[in-house]
């Protein structure tokens, strides 16, 4: 047990000192926390092992070691000058990249969702456990925005409404379950339901990209294969032929034709290739272009099952989620139509909820214009019946889950053999083409 002298703040911003008894410094943490108080430094009492001084003699005892409170940066939208002695170059640093686009990863988001619920779990104050997860320094987008979040708080402001100022690492789905969350006075249940809902969004995520990496790699090591054979190789085999003349077989002459042209023009084909792929994000980023890819990506025979699953799961475990934390019908529909990676998918949900407004249920517009299956409405209709939504649309998104596990080993089983089948063709017509020459040739020299 040691001492350890605080500077805290208190819910009205009242400054207060004091000395207390604590094992350590996240127990004095806690204590502060359940007094009301925000701590803003904390420091040991050095204590001498020698008797105490006199009362008369005590003003020549050195005052304790305080650890200075941390310079916070100003919030990005004050205009008041920074107290005095504060790092401007940190603090113009920090006001420059909160205009801009600075934000959390999903991991990070995920990150500080858990440790969030875990320290009010806890007993903490919200203030007191923001401040703890500020003073960590990982470099990061996070440190910024937490310590942006931790002084809101400070100053008054709810966590719902401090969470707002930041909408590239904080959705409309999070801010408005922290809302429901702090007015049913269940904040840490509904951290960790968000805590389990990105779980699920990322372990989706990860299904997908682990289906593409094996396939991709096999693609980048076959296309780097051909790219050399037609630049190092196949020159070679050209000046031996040309060397040695005669007429060559046609494929041989297409490849030798080819490897010229690359030769010749692959400045050309890697710029054209370049502009055309920055041309295509820009008119996919547009509303048109966007329509297109998504009615393209739901049309495919194989990934096409990837993407409804993916998206009708991610549709049921949202609104499911919102409306068990007394989200109303209209917004979550608004917040799940956000959520929704297909233009597609999320104009039907748009489209639903105007048919909400006139008083008829969810299941029967979402069934309307035949984008949802009719096994998703007919299970959403169940649960209407029941009054039991939020449990219907569970039990949808675990069914989706699975589909989109199944899914994916579809798309992999078949995309693997596609790739080596591609490949072995590419190298195949090289490989012909060449012994095809060598045979014509040497049947010449022969003759």
């Amino acid at each position: 047990m040691g001492q350890f002298k605080y500077v805290a703040k208190s819910r009205t911003g009242e400054r207060q000192e004091g000395v207390l008894d604590a094992p350590d410094k996240r127990a004095l943490m806690v204590q502060l926390g359940r007094m009301g108080l925000v701590p803003i430094s904390m420091a040991d009492v050095q204590v001498k092992p020698a008797a105490p001084p006199p009362a008369d003699k005590a003003k020549d005892v050195p005052p304790p070691a305080v650890k200075p409170p941390a310079k916070l940066p100003a919030k990005p939208s004050s205009s008041k000058p920074s107290a005095p002695g504060a790092p401007q170059k940190k603090w113009f640093r920090f006001e420059k990249r909160a205009h801009g686009r600075l934000r959390m990863k999903m991991g990070e988001l995920l990150l500080f969702t858990s440790e969030l619920s875990d320290l009010l779990a806890s007993g903490m104050t919200l203030g007191a456990a923001l401040h703890s997860l500020a003073q960590r320094k990982t470099g990061k987008a996070q440190d910024a925005i937490v310590t942006d979040l931790r002084d809101e708080i400070v100053s008054g402001a709810s966590l719902s409404g401090a969470l707002s100022r930041w909408p590239d690492s904080f959705p409309a789905l999070y801010v408005s379950m922290v809302k429901a969350g702090e007015a049913s006075g269940q904040l840490p249940g509904v951290l960790e339901r968000l805590v389990k809902h990105y779980e699920r969004v990322l372990a989706a995520r990860e299904k997908v990209s682990m289906a593409l990496v094996y396939p991709l790699i096999v693609a980048l090591v076959g296309f780097g294969a051909m790219i050399f054979m037609m630049v190092f190789v196949i020159p070679r085999f050209s000046a031996m032929f040309e060397d040695l003349g005669g007429t060559l077989p046609l494929p041989t002459r297409i490849l030798i034709g080819m490897s010229k042209g690359l030769l010749k023009y692959g400045w050309a084909l890697a710029i054209g290739g370049f502009f055309g792929v920055a041309a295509l994000r820009r008119l996919f980023k547009t509303p048109a272009g966007r329509d297109w890819k998504d009615r393209f990506l739901l049309r495919m025979p194989v990934a096409g099952n990837i993407v409804r699953a993916n998206a009708f799961a991610n549709f049921a475990h949202t609104l499911g989620t919102l409306l068990a934390n007394g989200v109303q019908v209209l917004q979550a529909l608004s917040i799940v139509e956000h959520t929704v990676d297909n233009s597609i998918i999320a104009a039907a949900i748009h489209a639903a909820k105007d048919r909400v407004t006139d008083g008829s249920t969810i299941s029967r517009p979402l069934s309307q214009d035949g984008v949802f299956p009719r096994l998703l409405t007919d299970m959403l209709a169940i649960g209407e019946e029941s009054g039991d939504m939020s449990g219907a649309l569970e039990h949808i998104g675990k069914r989706y889950d699975g589909e989109l596990d199944r899914a994916v080993k579809v798309f992999t089983t078949i995309l693997e053999p596609v790739m080596m089948l591609l490949i072995a063709v590419g190298v195949g017509f090289v490989a012909i083409s060449m012994l095809l020459a060598v045979f014509e040739l040497t049947s010449g020299l022969n003759t």
